[in-house]
């Protein structure tokens, strides 16, 4: 009995890191709804966010994140290490509430984005709800909220969402979920970084 309490233990915890998703589930009407095909070349076109890693790169990864998402702020700090072979496109999306609207829209308004990411993502995995919305973000709100209806369009339904043309192929790769730092570096072709092993 105490292993069966453990394995579900386990397997929810596994269900619960991988990443997070519309609370409300999609509805009957966007099941229904034919996904429009993920394209590297659509969120380019549509798509805003801002830039970490080798901006001269020619190897560029999308990710849609929420503000509110800790397995969010979990793929924040796996990417860090490959940021010199890559450059990571961060796209912020309202997929769990209001919050996350403002929350992203105050990071893409933000002096240094990146800065920014770092104070919230250090904030929502000490559970503190992350930065506070400041300043003049309506413009920003719109972005995120451009960039929600991408994603939705897309048919994803948890973040983060990678998606990338990887590094040795050139085939698409998409992923929904968190994962340590050497599996994001295999998904996408890269080096795994000798500390990383």
């Amino acid at each position: 009995m105490k292993f069966l309490r453990f394995a579900a233990a386990a397997l929810l915890a596994s269900v619960l890191l991988s990443g997070c998703n519309d609370a409300a589930g999609p509805s009957a009407d966007s099941k229904a709804a034919a996904k429009a095909p993920v394209t590297v070349a659509a969120i380019e076109a549509e798509a805003q966010g801002f830039t970490v890693g080798a901006t001269m790169s020619a190897r560029t990864v999308y990710v849609f994140f929420d503000p509110q998402c800790p397995h969010c702020a979990a793929l924040w700090n796996s990417a860090k290490p490959l940021k010199s072979q890559a450059k990571f496109v961060w796209i912020p999306v309202g997929i769990i509430g209001q919050a996350s609207i403002s929350q992203g829209a105050t990071i893409l308004a933000a002096k240094d984005p990146v800065a920014a990411m770092d104070e919230h993502e250090a904030s929502v995995l000490a559970k503190q709800g992350g930065i506070s919305a400041s300043g003049d973000i309506d413009a920003q709100k719109k972005i995120v909220e451009k960039n929600t209806a991408l994603f939705n369009r897309f048919g994803f339904a948890s973040v983060p969402t990678i998606v990338a043309l990887h590094a040795q192929t050139g085939a698409l790769v998409t992923n929904e979920g968190a994962m340590p730092m050497a599996d994001l570096a295999r998904l996408l072709g890269l080096q795994v970084p000798a500390s990383g092993q």
